[in-house]
């Protein structure tokens, strides 16, 4: 399994390479063409300068009920290994915790979670006594830091990417690798930091491999989320799942992707709507005339495993691949997210620099904004949205001083 999680790392990590390097110089199809709605109310509201501020924010942000905005990044900071940061709504920053890089963690690549008392909780990908990443928490006001949970790399996991807290304070989360079948593992860290491992991956056997988003869950609390491999015998080790794990550790593949037109490489957290439908994005497949297996695309899986294709990318204007673009949805049905690449073909020719957009339920495509380098490049992550729609988000690179920002769209 370490060998073809490694091709499918290698593989991962072109594209995005590739992505940076230009940046810095049953399926029922509802295809339409992308509207343009390109928003003349985007705002930078942060640039970050790669010093002590922090630089290349991975995740997205979070927002309170103040109009502040919390975020990572994975750089910068006071020695390079990446910040927690705080947005006000007039943009300006506050630095609450640099990571040293050693015990307490370094690059965090995921979003936040915020819970009633101020306390934020998130991930490193690495640091930790094994440098295999920690679970965090940092208290909004004081940016004191406290690790909860160091990972060994060994049955307990590795490498960590984003989670999920329940109301009695307990975190989930999935780790890339690592575990019994070193596919990755679910976990559980209770409140007092005690890690239970709830399944392992074993990336054979239709079953999936490498979670690398956060989870989610429902008001039984049933576990949702996805792999970006195993799943099926495609893209040299599976084209990713999406699954359900259930309270007594029973997982269930929803579904398979197949790496063609229905997607693959599914790197973003799922959502879920009132009637049990599962919502998200793919990295590649979609569009077989999108260069490197198509551009990605927007899905829905019901509740019984049924995919429907919401939107094909086709690297152009309309956008293409989204990364961890996780989706936001409205009370009318309408989904929102980002594309990291596509839009404004004059932005890093030839592929783009990213996009906001919007599907409506019936799978049209309008397009809130394609990013120009001053104002961001390679939006990694999805938006969120305050009470009266605004949107927020994150680029990984471009602003000012090319190391990405953090954007507001009001409409």
């Amino acid at each position: 399994m370490a060998n073809s999680f490694d091709q499918k790392r290698i593989r991962w990590s072109n594209r995005i390479l590739r992505a940076a390097l230009i940046s810095s110089v049953g399926i029922l199809i509802l295809i339409t063409a992308p509207q343009s709605a390109q928003a003349q109310d985007y705002t930078v509201l942060y640039n970050f300068s790669g010093f002590a501020d922090g630089g290349n924010p991975y995740g997205g942000v979070i927002l309170d009920g103040q109009g502040n905005s919390y975020g990572t990044t994975v750089a910068g900071g006071a020695t390079g290994d990446g910040i927690v940061f705080k947005i006000d709504s007039a943009g300006a920053e506050t630095v609450l915790h640099s990571f040293a890089g050693g015990s307490d963690g370094r690059s965090p690549l995921g979003s936040l979670v915020l819970d009633g008392k101020g306390h934020l909780y998130g991930t490193t990908y690495y640091g930790g006594p094994d440098d295999s990443g920690t679970v965090f928490e940092v208290n909004s006001v004081t940016g004191a830091e406290k690790v909860l949970y160091s990972f060994t790399g060994g049955s307990d996991g590795k490498w960590p990417l984003g989670i999920f807290r329940d109301p009695q304070g307990n975190l989930y989360g999935g780790t890339q690798i690592g575990g019994s079948h070193f596919a990755g593992v679910i976990y559980k860290l209770s409140p007092s930091g005690q890690q239970t491992v709830l399944y392992n991956f074993t990336g054979v056997n239709g079953d999936g491999a490498n979670p690398q988003a956060a989870l989610i869950s429902d008001n039984t609390g049933n576990l949702y989320g996805t792999t970006f491999s195993g799943g099926g015998t495609g893209c040299g080790s599976g084209c990713g799942t999406v699954f359900k794990l259930s309270k007594n550790g029973t997982e269930t593949v929803l579904y398979s992707f197949k790496g063609g037109s229905d997607g693959a490489d599914p790197f973003s957290a799922l959502i879920r709507d009132a009637s049990g439908n599962l919502y998200g994005d793919t990295y590649v497949g979609g569009d077989d005339a999108c260069p490197a297996g198509g551009c990605g695309i927007v899905y829905k899986i019901d509740s019984a495993g049924n995919e429907t294709i919401l939107h094909r990318f086709t690297g152009g204007s309309d956008g293409g691949t989204p990364y961890l673009a996780t989706l936001v949805r409205d009370s009318q049905g309408n989904l929102y997210g980002t594309t990291s690449l596509g839009g404004d073909l004059t932005c890093s020719p030839p592929v783009g620099c990213g996009t906001v957009f919007k599907i409506s339920p019936t799978g049209v495509e309008t397009v809130l904004h394609r990013f120009a380098e001053i104002d961001g490049i390679n939006p990694y992550s999805g938006v969120v949205r305050d009470s009266k729609g605004d949107l927020y988000g994150t680029t990984y690179t471009g602003g000012a001083s090319n190391q990405g920002v953090v954007f507001e769209i009001t409409h």
